[in-house]
Protein backbone atom coordinates (compact mmCIF):
# COMPACT_ATOMS: atom_id res chain seq x y z
CA UNK A 1 0.00 0.00 0.00
CA UNK A 2 2.39 2.10 1.04
CA UNK A 3 4.00 2.03 -2.67
CA UNK A 4 1.24 4.45 -3.69
CA UNK A 5 3.09 7.43 -1.90
CA UNK A 6 5.95 8.04 -4.26
CA UNK A 7 3.37 8.00 -7.23
CA UNK A 8 1.43 10.57 -5.64
CA UNK A 9 3.73 12.89 -4.74
CA UNK A 10 5.62 12.64 -8.00
CA UNK A 11 2.20 13.62 -10.27
CA UNK A 12 2.01 16.00 -7.70
CA UNK A 13 5.56 17.37 -8.63
CA UNK A 14 5.46 16.66 -12.06
CA UNK A 15 2.52 19.27 -12.26
CA UNK A 16 3.52 21.66 -9.54
CA UNK A 17 7.11 22.07 -12.16
CA UNK A 18 4.66 22.77 -15.28
CA UNK A 19 5.49 19.02 -16.85
CA UNK A 20 3.43 18.08 -19.05
CA UNK A 21 4.96 15.66 -21.05
CA UNK A 22 3.04 13.18 -18.54
CA UNK A 23 -0.29 14.46 -19.12
CA UNK A 24 -2.92 12.88 -21.74
CA UNK A 25 -3.53 14.47 -25.17
CA UNK A 26 -7.12 14.85 -24.20
CA UNK A 27 -6.12 17.34 -21.60
CA UNK A 28 -3.74 19.47 -23.63
CA UNK A 29 -6.88 21.43 -24.54
CA UNK A 30 -7.28 25.01 -23.04
CA UNK A 31 -9.75 24.42 -19.85
CA UNK A 32 -13.04 25.73 -20.98
CA UNK A 33 -13.64 28.69 -18.55
CA UNK A 34 -17.31 28.44 -18.90
CA UNK A 35 -17.37 25.23 -17.04
CA UNK A 36 -16.87 27.36 -14.04
CA UNK A 37 -19.69 29.49 -13.20
CA UNK A 38 -20.61 32.71 -11.26
CA UNK A 39 -22.82 32.17 -8.40
CA UNK A 40 -22.98 35.80 -7.41
CA UNK A 41 -25.37 36.59 -10.52
CA UNK A 42 -28.38 35.34 -12.58
CA UNK A 43 -31.17 33.72 -11.39
CA UNK A 44 -31.21 31.77 -8.41
CA UNK A 45 -33.09 28.67 -9.38
CA UNK A 46 -31.07 28.41 -12.61
CA UNK A 47 -28.03 28.71 -10.97
CA UNK A 48 -29.38 25.71 -8.37
CA UNK A 49 -30.27 23.88 -11.10
CA UNK A 50 -27.44 24.11 -13.39
CA UNK A 51 -24.76 23.22 -10.50
CA UNK A 52 -26.56 20.91 -8.90
CA UNK A 53 -27.86 18.45 -11.81
CA UNK A 54 -23.73 17.74 -13.09
CA UNK A 55 -23.43 16.95 -9.14
CA UNK A 56 -25.88 14.76 -9.08
CA UNK A 57 -25.14 12.80 -11.87
CA UNK A 58 -21.78 12.52 -10.11
CA UNK A 59 -22.63 11.42 -6.69
CA UNK A 60 -25.18 8.62 -8.75
CA UNK A 61 -22.08 7.62 -10.40
CA UNK A 62 -19.42 7.69 -7.55
CA UNK A 63 -22.31 5.68 -5.49
CA UNK A 64 -21.79 3.15 -7.85
CA UNK A 65 -18.82 1.56 -6.28
CA UNK A 66 -20.68 0.17 -4.03
CA UNK A 67 -23.43 -0.61 -5.31
CA UNK A 68 -22.18 -2.38 -8.47
CA UNK A 69 -20.11 -4.16 -5.83
CA UNK A 70 -23.39 -5.57 -4.32
CA UNK A 71 -24.78 -6.40 -7.70
CA UNK A 72 -22.68 -8.32 -9.37
CA UNK A 73 -21.44 -9.85 -6.48
CA UNK A 74 -24.73 -11.03 -5.09
CA UNK A 75 -25.44 -12.29 -8.58
CA UNK A 76 -22.44 -14.32 -8.40
CA UNK A 77 -21.18 -15.29 -4.78
CA UNK A 78 -24.85 -14.93 -3.54
CA UNK A 79 -26.60 -13.69 0.13
CA UNK A 80 -23.09 -14.09 1.71
CA UNK A 81 -21.07 -11.80 -0.47
CA UNK A 82 -24.24 -9.57 0.22
CA UNK A 83 -23.97 -9.40 3.78
CA UNK A 84 -20.48 -8.98 3.64
CA UNK A 85 -20.34 -5.71 1.37
CA UNK A 86 -23.22 -4.49 3.33
CA UNK A 87 -21.33 -4.95 6.61
CA UNK A 88 -18.57 -3.48 4.88
CA UNK A 89 -19.94 -0.76 2.85
CA UNK A 90 -20.55 0.84 6.28
CA UNK A 91 -16.93 1.23 7.45
CA UNK A 92 -16.44 2.77 3.88
CA UNK A 93 -18.86 5.24 4.22
CA UNK A 94 -16.84 6.47 7.03
CA UNK A 95 -13.44 6.45 5.16
CA UNK A 96 -15.08 8.11 2.77
CA UNK A 97 -17.17 10.73 4.93
CA UNK A 98 -13.77 11.37 6.80
CA UNK A 99 -12.09 12.38 3.00
CA UNK A 100 -15.16 14.45 1.89
CA UNK A 101 -15.69 16.54 5.10
CA UNK A 102 -11.80 17.12 5.58
CA UNK A 103 -11.64 18.21 1.72
CA UNK A 104 -15.16 20.47 2.14
CA UNK A 105 -13.04 23.14 4.05
CA UNK A 106 -11.45 23.79 0.87
CA UNK A 107 -14.46 23.67 -1.62
CA UNK A 108 -15.84 26.86 1.28
CA UNK A 109 -12.56 28.35 1.48
CA UNK A 110 -12.14 28.14 -2.40
CA UNK A 111 -15.40 29.40 -2.67
CA UNK A 112 -15.35 32.18 -0.38
CA UNK A 113 -12.21 33.41 -1.96
CA UNK A 114 -13.70 33.12 -5.17
CA UNK A 115 -16.56 35.58 -3.96
CA UNK A 116 -13.66 38.24 -2.90
CA UNK A 117 -12.26 37.49 -6.18
CA UNK A 118 -8.70 36.30 -4.00
CA UNK A 119 -6.87 34.35 -6.63
CA UNK A 120 -3.87 34.61 -4.16
CA UNK A 121 -6.22 32.94 -1.43
CA UNK A 122 -7.42 30.58 -3.50
CA UNK A 123 -3.58 29.14 -4.52
CA UNK A 124 -2.88 29.21 -1.52
CA UNK A 125 -5.56 27.38 0.53
CA UNK A 126 -5.42 24.75 -2.56
CA UNK A 127 -2.02 24.07 -1.26
CA UNK A 128 -2.49 23.65 1.82
CA UNK A 129 -5.27 21.29 1.16
CA UNK A 130 -2.99 19.40 -0.67
CA UNK A 131 -0.85 19.15 2.43
CA UNK A 132 -3.63 18.19 4.90
CA UNK A 133 -5.12 15.61 2.20
CA UNK A 134 -1.54 13.80 2.20
CA UNK A 135 -1.20 13.89 5.77
CA UNK A 136 -4.96 12.75 6.58
CA UNK A 137 -4.82 10.07 3.91
CA UNK A 138 -2.06 8.21 5.77
CA UNK A 139 -3.49 8.56 9.25
CA UNK A 140 -7.05 7.66 7.96
CA UNK A 141 -5.28 4.46 5.56
CA UNK A 142 -2.98 3.00 8.93
CA UNK A 143 -6.13 3.22 11.35
CA UNK A 144 -8.45 1.67 9.51
CA UNK A 145 -6.01 -1.51 8.42
CA UNK A 146 -5.92 -1.58 12.21
CA UNK A 147 -9.56 -1.61 13.29
CA UNK A 148 -11.56 -2.92 10.54
CA UNK A 149 -11.17 -6.96 11.82
CA UNK A 150 -12.14 -6.01 15.70
CA UNK A 151 -14.61 -3.73 14.72
CA UNK A 152 -16.60 -6.57 12.64
CA UNK A 153 -16.43 -9.18 15.51
CA UNK A 154 -17.30 -6.40 17.39
CA UNK A 155 -20.91 -6.17 15.76
CA UNK A 156 -21.38 -9.76 14.57
CA UNK A 157 -20.83 -10.07 11.31
CA UNK A 158 -22.34 -13.16 10.47
CA UNK A 159 -19.49 -16.31 10.07
CA UNK A 160 -20.32 -16.88 7.06
CA UNK A 161 -20.01 -13.42 5.79
CA UNK A 162 -17.28 -12.78 7.60
CA UNK A 163 -14.03 -13.00 5.86
CA UNK A 164 -15.59 -12.30 2.69
CA UNK A 165 -15.72 -8.70 4.41
CA UNK A 166 -12.48 -8.42 5.73
CA UNK A 167 -10.95 -9.56 2.15
CA UNK A 168 -12.87 -6.35 0.60
CA UNK A 169 -12.29 -3.96 3.68
CA UNK A 170 -8.32 -4.65 3.63
CA UNK A 171 -7.80 -4.02 -0.13
CA UNK A 172 -10.64 -0.70 -0.24
CA UNK A 173 -8.17 0.54 2.64
CA UNK A 174 -5.57 0.88 0.70
CA UNK A 175 -7.15 2.58 -1.71
CA UNK A 176 -8.10 5.10 0.55
CA UNK A 177 -5.10 8.00 -0.88
CA UNK A 178 -7.13 7.93 -3.95
CA UNK A 179 -10.35 9.02 -2.69
CA UNK A 180 -8.55 11.79 -0.84
CA UNK A 181 -7.06 13.34 -3.59
CA UNK A 182 -9.97 12.66 -5.87
CA UNK A 183 -12.31 14.63 -3.32
CA UNK A 184 -9.43 17.32 -2.69
CA UNK A 185 -9.65 18.24 -6.32
CA UNK A 186 -13.59 18.13 -6.74
CA UNK A 187 -13.48 20.38 -3.89
CA UNK A 188 -11.74 23.33 -5.37
CA UNK A 189 -13.06 22.75 -9.07
CA UNK A 190 -16.92 22.66 -6.99
CA UNK A 191 -15.79 26.25 -5.01
CA UNK A 192 -14.76 27.78 -8.29
CA UNK A 193 -18.33 27.43 -9.33
CA UNK A 194 -17.36 23.95 -12.01
CA UNK A 195 -19.84 21.45 -10.90
CA UNK A 196 -19.33 19.56 -14.84
CA UNK A 197 -16.26 18.67 -14.54
CA UNK A 198 -16.10 16.19 -11.83
CA UNK A 199 -19.00 14.17 -13.33
CA UNK A 200 -16.67 13.80 -15.92
CA UNK A 201 -13.95 12.24 -14.26
CA UNK A 202 -15.99 9.48 -12.31
CA UNK A 203 -18.13 8.67 -15.46
CA UNK A 204 -15.35 7.13 -16.83
CA UNK A 205 -14.18 5.43 -13.52
CA UNK A 206 -17.55 4.59 -13.13
CA UNK A 207 -17.41 2.27 -16.56
CA UNK A 208 -13.90 0.93 -15.13
CA UNK A 209 -15.33 -0.18 -12.23
CA UNK A 210 -17.98 -1.96 -13.91
CA UNK A 211 -16.39 -3.70 -16.59
CA UNK A 212 -13.60 -4.65 -13.58
CA UNK A 213 -16.20 -6.16 -11.22
CA UNK A 214 -18.01 -8.31 -13.53
CA UNK A 215 -14.07 -9.35 -14.91
CA UNK A 216 -12.60 -10.13 -11.73
CA UNK A 217 -15.69 -11.10 -9.59
CA UNK A 218 -17.09 -13.43 -12.00
CA UNK A 219 -14.36 -14.73 -15.03
CA UNK A 220 -11.69 -14.45 -12.64
CA UNK A 221 -13.07 -16.09 -9.87
CA UNK A 222 -11.74 -13.32 -7.15
CA UNK A 223 -14.79 -12.99 -5.11
CA UNK A 224 -15.46 -9.78 -2.77
CA UNK A 225 -12.15 -9.02 -3.25
CA UNK A 226 -12.27 -9.19 -7.03
CA UNK A 227 -15.19 -6.01 -6.12
CA UNK A 228 -12.90 -4.32 -4.36
CA UNK A 229 -9.78 -4.46 -6.64
CA UNK A 230 -12.32 -3.05 -9.18
CA UNK A 231 -13.14 -0.47 -7.06
CA UNK A 232 -9.64 0.74 -5.69
CA UNK A 233 -8.26 0.58 -9.30
CA UNK A 234 -11.70 2.95 -10.47
CA UNK A 235 -10.76 5.80 -7.68
CA UNK A 236 -7.02 6.04 -8.54
CA UNK A 237 -7.90 6.52 -12.56
CA UNK A 238 -10.60 9.25 -11.12
CA UNK A 239 -7.67 11.12 -9.03
CA UNK A 240 -4.96 11.03 -11.49
CA UNK A 241 -7.60 12.38 -14.42
CA UNK A 242 -9.07 15.15 -11.78
CA UNK A 243 -5.53 16.04 -11.22
CA UNK A 244 -4.62 16.75 -14.33
CA UNK A 245 -7.55 18.55 -15.29
CA UNK A 246 -6.58 20.91 -12.40
CA UNK A 247 -3.28 22.02 -13.99
CA UNK A 248 -5.42 23.92 -17.01
CA UNK A 249 -5.34 26.23 -14.05
CA UNK A 250 -2.38 28.02 -14.05
CA UNK A 251 -2.32 29.65 -11.07
CA UNK A 252 -2.41 26.22 -8.81
CA UNK A 253 0.37 25.14 -10.42
CA UNK A 254 3.04 27.95 -11.35
CA UNK A 255 6.18 28.59 -9.45
CA UNK A 256 6.71 32.18 -10.76
CA UNK A 257 4.99 33.91 -8.09
CA UNK A 258 5.02 31.50 -5.52
CA UNK A 259 8.40 29.95 -5.67
CA UNK A 260 8.77 28.54 -2.26
CA UNK A 261 6.69 26.32 -0.74
CA UNK A 262 5.49 28.11 2.71
CA UNK A 263 2.73 27.09 5.38
CA UNK A 264 0.02 29.08 5.65
CA UNK A 265 -1.87 28.66 8.96
CA UNK A 266 -4.47 31.36 8.30
CA UNK A 267 -5.51 29.11 5.45
CA UNK A 268 -4.85 25.84 6.78
CA UNK A 269 -6.88 26.45 9.92
CA UNK A 270 -9.72 27.97 7.56
CA UNK A 271 -10.05 24.48 6.20
CA UNK A 272 -9.58 21.83 9.27
CA UNK A 273 -12.42 24.66 10.79
CA UNK A 274 -14.79 23.88 8.43
CA UNK A 275 -13.13 20.10 7.04
CA UNK A 276 -13.18 18.80 11.12
CA UNK A 277 -16.77 19.78 11.69
CA UNK A 278 -17.73 18.23 8.84
CA UNK A 279 -15.89 15.01 8.81
CA UNK A 280 -17.10 14.70 12.31
CA UNK A 281 -20.70 15.01 11.30
CA UNK A 282 -20.23 12.47 8.97
CA UNK A 283 -18.53 10.33 10.62
CA UNK A 284 -21.09 10.56 13.56
CA UNK A 285 -23.64 9.91 11.13
CA UNK A 286 -22.24 6.63 8.88
CA UNK A 287 -21.02 5.33 12.71
CA UNK A 288 -24.26 5.42 13.91
CA UNK A 289 -25.34 3.36 10.37
CA UNK A 290 -22.65 0.81 11.30
CA UNK A 291 -23.50 0.52 14.70
CA UNK A 292 -27.06 0.17 13.45
CA UNK A 293 -25.97 -3.05 11.42
CA UNK A 294 -24.43 -4.58 14.54
CA UNK A 295 -27.99 -4.34 15.61
CA UNK A 296 -29.43 -5.71 12.87
CA UNK A 297 -26.76 -8.15 11.97
CA UNK A 298 -28.66 -10.45 15.24
CA UNK A 299 -31.72 -10.90 13.55
CA UNK A 300 -29.77 -12.83 10.80
CA UNK A 301 -28.06 -13.13 7.24
CA UNK A 302 -31.48 -12.49 5.66
CA UNK A 303 -32.34 -8.97 7.47
CA UNK A 304 -28.45 -7.93 7.24
CA UNK A 305 -28.64 -8.34 3.62
CA UNK A 306 -31.95 -6.62 3.27
CA UNK A 307 -31.41 -3.96 5.15
CA UNK A 308 -27.58 -3.24 3.49
CA UNK A 309 -29.60 -3.23 -0.05
CA UNK A 310 -32.55 -1.40 1.51
CA UNK A 311 -29.79 1.14 2.34
CA UNK A 312 -27.82 1.43 -0.87
CA UNK A 313 -31.25 2.18 -2.45
CA UNK A 314 -32.21 4.80 0.10
CA UNK A 315 -28.86 6.05 -0.75
CA UNK A 316 -29.72 6.46 -4.22
CA UNK A 317 -32.70 8.08 -3.35
CA UNK A 318 -31.19 11.03 -1.44
CA UNK A 319 -28.81 11.56 -4.09
CA UNK A 320 -30.64 14.72 -5.42
CA UNK A 321 -30.96 15.83 -2.14
CA UNK A 322 -27.38 15.87 -1.60
CA UNK A 323 -26.40 17.68 -5.12
CA UNK A 324 -28.85 20.49 -3.81
CA UNK A 325 -27.07 20.67 -0.86
CA UNK A 326 -23.69 20.55 -2.55
CA UNK A 327 -24.73 23.45 -4.93
CA UNK A 328 -26.01 25.49 -1.44
CA UNK A 329 -22.67 25.42 -0.02
CA UNK A 330 -21.28 26.26 -3.07
CA UNK A 331 -23.51 29.47 -3.68
CA UNK A 332 -24.08 30.52 0.07
CA UNK A 333 -19.63 30.30 0.26
CA UNK A 334 -19.47 32.45 -3.24
CA UNK A 335 -21.90 35.02 -1.68
CA UNK A 336 -20.87 35.19 1.78
CA UNK A 337 -17.16 35.82 0.71
CA UNK A 338 -18.91 39.21 -2.06
CA UNK A 339 -21.02 39.89 1.18
CA UNK A 340 -23.76 39.45 -0.98
CA UNK A 341 -25.97 37.80 2.73
CA UNK A 342 -29.81 38.84 0.72
CA UNK A 343 -28.88 36.63 -1.85
CA UNK A 344 -27.56 33.76 0.04
CA UNK A 345 -30.82 34.21 1.97
CA UNK A 346 -32.52 33.49 -1.33
CA UNK A 347 -30.36 30.52 -2.07
CA UNK A 348 -31.44 28.91 1.01
CA UNK A 349 -35.06 29.30 0.71
CA UNK A 350 -35.68 28.57 -2.92
CA UNK A 351 -33.44 25.38 -2.12
CA UNK A 352 -35.49 24.53 0.71
CA UNK A 353 -38.35 24.38 -1.79
CA UNK A 354 -36.69 22.87 -4.74
CA UNK A 355 -35.43 19.74 -2.65
CA UNK A 356 -38.79 19.12 -0.82
CA UNK A 357 -39.86 18.83 -4.77
CA UNK A 358 -37.62 16.79 -5.46
CA UNK A 359 -37.36 14.33 -2.48
CA UNK A 360 -41.21 14.20 -2.70
CA UNK A 361 -41.06 12.80 -6.32
CA UNK A 362 -38.25 10.23 -5.45
CA UNK A 363 -39.81 8.67 -2.56
CA UNK A 364 -43.27 8.05 -4.45
CA UNK A 365 -40.98 6.45 -7.12
CA UNK A 366 -39.53 4.25 -4.30
CA UNK A 367 -42.54 3.31 -3.18
CA UNK A 368 -44.15 2.30 -6.33
CA UNK A 369 -41.23 0.24 -7.00
CA UNK A 370 -39.76 -1.21 -3.87
CA UNK A 371 -40.17 -4.82 -4.80
CA UNK A 372 -38.41 -4.36 -7.73
CA UNK A 373 -35.57 -2.61 -6.77
CA UNK A 374 -34.71 -4.92 -4.38
CA UNK A 375 -34.93 -7.72 -6.87
CA UNK A 376 -32.13 -5.85 -8.55
CA UNK A 377 -29.85 -6.72 -6.16
CA UNK A 378 -30.15 -10.22 -7.21
CA UNK A 379 -31.38 -12.36 -4.13
CA UNK A 380 -34.30 -14.78 -4.33
CA UNK A 381 -34.69 -15.11 -1.14
CA UNK A 382 -38.31 -14.38 -0.02
CA UNK A 383 -37.13 -12.70 3.72
CA UNK A 384 -34.53 -10.90 1.63
CA UNK A 385 -37.10 -9.44 -0.36
CA UNK A 386 -39.82 -8.78 2.42
CA UNK A 387 -37.79 -7.42 4.60
CA UNK A 388 -35.54 -5.18 2.23
CA UNK A 389 -39.44 -3.64 0.50
CA UNK A 390 -40.03 -3.44 4.60
CA UNK A 391 -37.09 -1.66 5.05
CA UNK A 392 -38.04 1.45 1.75
CA UNK A 393 -41.19 1.21 2.94
CA UNK A 394 -40.26 2.70 6.75
CA UNK A 395 -37.21 4.82 6.13
CA UNK A 396 -38.01 5.99 2.74
CA UNK A 397 -41.13 7.73 3.17
CA UNK A 398 -42.04 10.98 5.00
CA UNK A 399 -38.84 11.16 7.09
CA UNK A 400 -36.88 12.10 3.67
CA UNK A 401 -38.86 15.26 3.66
CA UNK A 402 -37.70 16.03 6.92
CA UNK A 403 -33.97 14.91 6.09
CA UNK A 404 -34.21 17.15 2.56
CA UNK A 405 -34.46 20.19 5.20
CA UNK A 406 -32.50 18.67 7.80
CA UNK A 407 -29.51 18.25 4.56
CA UNK A 408 -30.04 21.99 3.03
CA UNK A 409 -29.62 23.79 6.24
CA UNK A 410 -26.67 22.04 7.03
CA UNK A 411 -25.33 22.15 3.74
CA UNK A 412 -25.96 26.40 4.48
CA UNK A 413 -24.06 26.15 7.77
CA UNK A 414 -20.98 25.00 5.98
CA UNK A 415 -20.96 27.16 3.43
CA UNK A 416 -20.99 30.09 6.00
CA UNK A 417 -18.43 28.65 7.87
CA UNK A 418 -20.09 26.97 10.56
CA UNK A 419 -19.97 23.71 10.35
CA UNK A 420 -19.94 22.61 14.07
CA UNK A 421 -24.12 23.61 13.56
CA UNK A 422 -24.01 20.48 10.76
CA UNK A 423 -21.97 18.60 13.47
CA UNK A 424 -24.17 19.44 16.29
CA UNK A 425 -27.00 18.33 14.29
CA UNK A 426 -25.24 14.86 13.55
CA UNK A 427 -24.65 13.80 17.28
CA UNK A 428 -28.75 14.98 17.55
CA UNK A 429 -29.73 12.73 14.64
CA UNK A 430 -27.35 9.54 15.93
CA UNK A 431 -26.38 10.01 18.92
CA UNK A 432 -29.39 11.50 20.81
CA UNK A 433 -32.18 9.96 18.75
CA UNK A 434 -31.18 7.09 16.10
CA UNK A 435 -29.47 4.96 18.44
CA UNK A 436 -31.23 5.08 21.59
CA UNK A 437 -34.40 4.83 20.02
CA UNK A 438 -33.44 2.05 17.58
CA UNK A 439 -32.30 -0.42 20.47
CA UNK A 440 -35.03 0.82 22.40
CA UNK A 441 -37.88 -0.08 20.16
CA UNK A 442 -35.75 -3.35 18.95
CA UNK A 443 -34.91 -4.53 21.97
CA UNK A 444 -36.65 -2.91 25.13
CA UNK A 445 -40.04 -2.81 23.45
CA UNK A 446 -39.71 -6.17 21.26
CA UNK A 447 -40.66 -4.80 18.28
CA UNK A 448 -37.76 -6.30 16.52
CA UNK A 449 -36.01 -5.54 13.59
CA UNK A 450 -38.63 -3.20 12.85
CA UNK A 451 -38.26 -1.11 15.68
CA UNK A 452 -34.36 -0.38 14.53
CA UNK A 453 -36.01 0.53 11.29
CA UNK A 454 -38.39 3.05 12.56
CA UNK A 455 -35.14 4.71 14.96
CA UNK A 456 -33.75 5.73 11.97
CA UNK A 457 -36.75 7.16 10.23
CA UNK A 458 -37.24 9.19 13.38
CA UNK A 459 -33.87 10.82 13.49
CA UNK A 460 -33.76 13.59 11.18
CA UNK A 461 -36.59 15.51 13.08
CA UNK A 462 -34.75 17.12 15.44
CA UNK A 463 -31.62 18.14 13.64
CA UNK A 464 -34.22 20.09 11.18
CA UNK A 465 -35.28 22.04 13.63
CA UNK A 466 -32.12 23.27 15.00
CA UNK A 467 -30.92 24.03 11.30
CA UNK A 468 -34.36 25.88 10.56
CA UNK A 469 -33.61 28.09 14.17
CA UNK A 470 -30.07 28.56 13.28
CA UNK A 471 -31.23 30.12 9.97
CA UNK A 472 -33.68 32.56 11.39
CA UNK A 473 -31.01 33.50 13.79
CA UNK A 474 -29.42 35.81 11.43
CA UNK A 475 -25.89 35.05 13.45
CA UNK A 476 -24.88 33.64 10.30
CA UNK A 477 -24.76 36.90 8.19
CA UNK A 478 -21.68 37.79 9.95
CA UNK A 479 -19.30 34.69 9.56
CA UNK A 480 -16.67 34.48 6.75
CA UNK A 481 -13.56 32.70 6.78
CA UNK A 482 -11.67 34.96 5.01
CA UNK A 483 -12.33 38.63 6.49
CA UNK A 484 -9.03 38.24 8.79
CA UNK A 485 -6.58 37.82 6.11
CA UNK A 486 -8.18 40.61 4.03
CA UNK A 487 -7.72 42.76 6.96
CA UNK A 488 -4.05 41.54 7.26
CA UNK A 489 -3.95 42.49 3.43
CA UNK A 490 -5.29 45.88 3.62
CA UNK A 491 -2.64 47.11 6.62
CA UNK A 492 -0.29 46.07 4.56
Amino acid sequence: MFCLWPFVLLIYRRLHKGRTDCVPFIFERKINMTEEQNLLTGSVPKKLIAFAFPLLLANVLQSFYNVVDMLVVGQIVGDTGLAAISNASKLCYIINSICIGMTMGGAVLIAQYKGADDKKGQTETFHMLVLLSLVTSLLVTVVSLAVYQPLFRVLDVPADAYQDACDYMRIICCGTVFVFGYNAVCSVLKGLGDSKSPLYFVGIATIINIILDILLVGPFGMGTAGAAYATITAQGISFVISLFYLKRHKMFFSTTEHKKFTLQWDKLAAIVKVGLPTAIQMVVVNTAYLLVTGMLNQFGTSVSAASGVGLQINTFAGMPCWAIGQAVTAMVGQCIGAGQIQRARKVVKISLLLNLLVTLFVVIGVQLFAEQLILLFGSNSPEVISDGVYYLRVCCGINSLIYAIMYTLDSFAIGVGAANIAMLNALLDAVIVRLPVSWLFAFALNMGFSGIYYGQALSPILPAIVGFLYFLSKSWERKTLIQKSHKEEILL
